[in-house]
């Protein structure tokens, strides 16, 4: 199950990622977080950005609806998504929270 939280703004995701993967893609649920892997390297914040674009893309949003609110040079991250609720990210994502 998901870790999300709601808050006034939209919902706070906790995500893992897994930078220099073969492909940009959501690999599922790990230990309540999100797992992500993208093909970026952790470097100079290109990784982060990849992060941005596949979860925007995936939640059929902008880009600047995502922020990144700890662990900008982790792998594990929490991230502010506005606009949405925990029912949208589950279906949207295809998974229970």
């Amino acid at each position: 199950m998901l870790d999300i939280a709601t808050t006034i703004a939209g919902v706070i995701l906790s995500i893992r990622t897994q930078p220099g993967s073969s492909k940009n893609r959501i690999i599922g649920e790990y230990g309540g977080r999100l797992k992500l892997a993208v093909t970026a390297a952790p470097e100079k914040g290109k990784a982060n950005k990849a992060i941005i674009e596949l979860l925007a893309d995936t939640l059929r949003i902008h880009e600047s609806s995502i922020h990144i609110i700890s662990g900008e040079t982790s792998r594990d991250k929490r991230l502010l998504i506005e606009g949405l609720v925990p029912e949208d990210i589950s279906s949207l994502l295809n998974l229970e929270t």
